[in-house]
C-alpha cells in the first residue's frame, strides 16, 4: 500500500535537521552535474528497491519475522493529476535511525553497512547487492522538487517518514504503512511530465534494469498493473540453455540491428575477476557505421544492473562488437558513470580484448567466412594495427590485403611465401581507391619486374605500415617513397639517346615549374607513363599528406618529386622543343597535372589544364578518317 502525502507539509510538523555538509555538496552535484541523462533517476531508485529486497531475502534466513512475502516485487505508480511518481518495494525497510543515517549522511550508506556484513556470509546466500542506498537516491532531486520516504523496518510496527526539498533539511515525522518495506514519492517538477508517462517509465525500466531479477511493474492509466522488466539475464544462462533464436533476438535488441551475428560470444570468467559476457560481431555493417564514432559501447552491468554503455570495455578498433558484460566485481560508485579508473574494469577490458581477439584468430583459419567479416570490418580492425601496441604484430597477421598479382585476398604471411629470395621488404602501394590502384604508374617497374605489392586503399594504410614498420624481420615500404629500391633487381641499361634526353630535359621542367615540385629527376620505374609523382624520402607519403589536408590539419610544406621516363616518346619530343627554343611552359604544366591526376588528385588549376590541353589537341595533325 502506498500512502500519499497531505496537504500539510511534513515540515511543519517533524522533526527538523540539517544534512551533513557532504550531502549538501552532493545534492548540489547530482542535480546540476553528475548524472548526464535525466531519467538516470529511475535505474537509481529501481536498483536500490531491488537492493532493499534483496537485504530482506538475506535477513529472512536468519530471521523468519522478517520473512518477503510471496508477491514481492518493485511497483512504479504514476499519479498525473497529483504530479507524483511512487517507487515501491517491500523490501527490509528503514527505522526512523535508518533514515537518518542513510538519507542524511553519506558515510553511512545503508547498502554499503549492509554489505560489510556479508564477509562471512556463504556465497549462496549472499544477495545481489546493485547499489549504495543514500547515493544515487539523492538523483531523485532531478526530477522532483520534493521527495518523501515513507518505510517500515521489517519485523517492526512502526513507519516513518522522511522528506525534503533538496534545499539543505529534511524532516522526519511518524507514518503508516500496512506492511514492511519502502514508498519514495516524488513531487514532480514542472519541466518533468514525461516521467508520469506509463509508457516512457516502462521504456526508461527496459532500458536500464530489464534484467534486474525482481519483477517490475508499472501502473498504468487504467488502474492496471503491466510488467516493465523481463527478470532474466540472458548473459547468465549456461549456453546450452540458451537456443539460437533467443540469441539472434538479443543480438538484435542490444545492436538494433535485423541480420544475424558473424558471430556470438558467451562466456563465464571466474578465479581472479568474475563476470559473464554475450558478446556478437555483427554479419553485416550497421547502418550508422559510417559515423564518426570511436568508442566502443558494450553494455556493462553490474550485477544484472545496466550502468553505462560508456566504459570503453573493448578499444576503439573494436567498435564493431556489441552485447553485455556483467560482474560482481565492480562496486557501484557515485555517478555510476565514472567507473573507468577502477583497476578492476581494466582487467575486465583485458580479459574482453583477449577473448575477442583469440576468436578473430580462430575464425580467420577459415578464408571463405573471415572474408565476410573483413569486407565489414576490415578498416576498422585495421586500426589496431595503428593503435594497440600490445597485439600489434598478432593483428598484422590476420589483416587482409588485396595485392597486385594475386585475386583477392592475401595475408602478410602469404606475400612473405612468395616474395623473391632477393627481396629484403614488404612492399605497398597507398591510394583512395582501390579499383585505381592496379593501374597505377607507381606500380610500373614493379610489376615489370614480377615484385608485389599490396594495394592499400582504406584511410588507415597511410598510418599504420609505419607504427608497424617490420613484419618478421621484413621491413615494409612504400613504393612511392622507396623506388630506388628497384635498382637491386635489375634494370635495362640507360642508353646515350635517353641520357641526352634527361640532360636537355630535366633542367626545363625544374625552370617551368620552379616550387610546384621539389625536384625533377629521371627514372627507370616507368614502363607506359611518361611521368609520375613521388615523395620525398624523408617526408610524409603523398597519400599521408592528402589524407591530412582534407581532415584540417597541418601539413609538412614539401613539395612532390617529378620523376621523368625518358624512353618515352612524349619526353624524347619534348627534348627536341627544347633544342629548338621552342616554349614549353605549357607542356611541362600539362605533363605535372597529368602526373597529379595519375596519382588521385585534381589539377592546381583544372580550367588552366583544360585550356592547355585543347589547345595541344588542336595542334595534332588531322586523321584521314577509318582505315580499311
Amino acid at each position: 500500500m502506498t500512502e500519499h502525502t497531505t496537504t500539510t507539509p511534513p515540515e511543519a510538523t517533524g522533526e527538523q535537521h540539517e544534512f551533513s555538509a557532504e550531502v549538501g555538496r552532493l545534492l548540489d552535484l547530482v542535480v546540476h552535474a553528475l548524472y548526464s541523462e535525466r531519467e538516470i533517476f529511475l535505474r537509481e531508485l529501481v536498483a536500490n528497491a531491488a537492493d532493499a529486497t534483496d537485504k530482506r531475502r538475506f535477513e529472512a534466513l536468519t530471521d523468519g519475522a522478517r520473512a518477503l512475502p510471496d508477491d514481492a516485487k518493485i511497483r512504479i505508480n504514476p499519479d498525473k493529476d497529483a504530479r507524483l511518481l511512487t517507487i515501491s518495494d517491500d523490501g527490509a525497510g528503514m527505522s526512523k535511525e535508518d533514515l537518518a543515517r542513510n538519507l542524511g549522511t553519506i558515510a553511512r550508506s545503508g547498502t554499503h553497512a549492509f554489505g560489510e556484513e556479508l564477509a562471512n556470509a556463504k556465497p549462496e546466500d549472499k544477495p545481489s547487492l546493485i547499489g549504495q542506498f543514500g547515493v544515487g537516491f539523492y538523483a531523485a532531486f532531478m526530477v522532483a522538487d520534493r521527495v518523501d520516504v515513507i518505510s517500515r523496518r521489517a519485523g517492526s510496527d512502526e513507519a516513518w517518514r522522511w522528506s525534503s526539498t533538496g534545499k539543505g533539511n529534511y524532516t522526519i515525522s511518524p507514518a503508516t504503512r500496512d506492511k514492511a518495506g519502502t514508498d519514495i514519492i516524488l513531487h514532480i517538477k514542472e519541466d518533468a511530465n514525461d516521467f508520469l508517462d506509463s509508457w516512457q517509465l516502462e521504456t526508461i525500466v527496459r532500458k536500464w534494469a530489464d534484467h534486474i531479477s525482481w519483477p517490475i511493474t508499472i501502473v498504468k492509466d487504467d488502474g492496471e498493473e503491466a510488467s516493465a522488466n523481463k527478470g532474466t539475464a540472458l548473459w547468465r544462462k549456461p549456453r546450452g540453455e540458451i537456443d539460437e533464436e533467443q540469441l539472434n533476438e538479443f543480438y538484435r535488441h542490444v545492436s538494433h540491428n535485423f541480420d544475424t551475428p558473424w558471430a556470438t560470444l558467451h562466456w563465464h570468467a571466474e578465479g581472479m575477476l568474475e563476470f559473464s559476457a554475450l558478446l556478437f560481431i555483427p554479419g553485416s555493417k550497421p547502418f550508422e557505421f559510417a559515423e564518426p564514432v570511436r568508442e566502443s559501447q558494450i553494455r556493462l552491468h553490474v550485477r544484472r544492473m545496466f550502468i553505462t554503455d560508456d566504459a570503453g570495455l573493448l578499444p576503439p578498433w573494436l567498435r564493431f562488437v556489441t552485447g553485455v558484460v556483467d560482474t560482481e566485481d565492480l562496486p557501484l560508485n557515485v555517478s555510476r558513470e565514472m567507473l573507468q579508473a577502477t583497476p578492476v574494469l581494466a582487467r575486465i577490458r583485458k580479459a574482453v580484448t583477449n577473448r575477442v581477439i583469440s576468436e578473430l584468430k580462430t575464425r580467420s583459419k577459415d578464408e571463405a567466412d573471415f572474408e565476410k567479416f573483413w569486407d565489414n570490418f576490415g578498416p576498422t580492425f585495421k586500426e589496431g594495427i595503428w593503435d594497440d601496441a600490445e597485439h600489434r604484430t598478432e593483428l598484422a597477421a590476420i589483416a587482409r590485403f588485396r595485392s597486385s598479382t594475386q585475386d583477392g585476398w592475401t595475408t602478410l604471411d602469404a606475400y612473405l611465401e612468395r616474395k623473391k629470395p632477393e627481396q629484403e621488404a614488404i612492399y605497398y602501394l597507398t591510394g583512395d581507391r582501390t579499383e585505381m590502384l592496379p593501374s597505377s604508374p607507381q606500380l610500373e617497374g614493379f610489376r615489370a619486374r614480377g615484385i608485389e605489392v599490396l594495394l592499400l586503399s582504406d584511410p588507415v594504410d597511410s598510418f599504420w605500415p609505419d607504427r608497424l614498420g617490420v613484419y618478421k624481420d621484413t621491413p615494409l615500404r612504400n613504393i612511392s617513397q622507396f623506388h630506388t629500391d628497384l635498382e637491386k633487381f635489375g634494370a635495362p641499361e640507360e642508353t646515350q639517346a635517353e641520357k641526352d634526353t634527361l640532360e636537355v630535359v630535366l633542367p626545363a621542367l625544374k625552370d617551368a615549374l620552379g616550387d610546384a615540385v621539389s625536384d625533377v629527376k629521371g627514372t627507370n620505374r616507368l614502363v607506359n607513363s611518361a611521368v609520375v609523382l613521388a615523395a620525398p624520402e624523408s617526408g610524409p607519403d603523398l597519400q599521408m599528406i592528402r589524407l591530412m589536408k582534407r581532415s584540417g590539419q597541418q601539413v609538412p610544406d614539401t613539395a612532390p618529386v617529378l620523376q621523368v621516363n625518358p624512353a618515352h616518346p612524349l619526353i624524347a619530343d619534348l627534348a627536341t622543343r627544347v633544342k629548338n627554343g621552342d616554349p614549353v611552359q605549357d607542356i611541362a604544366l600539362t605533363l605535372m597535372d597529368m602526373a597529379r591526376i595519375q596519382d588521385g588528385e585534381s589539377p592546381k588549376d583544372p580550367t588552366g589544364f583544360a585550356q592547355r590541353l585543347t589547345t595541344i589537341l588542336t595542334r595534332l595533325p588531322l586523321s584521314d578518317g577509318p582505315q580499311g
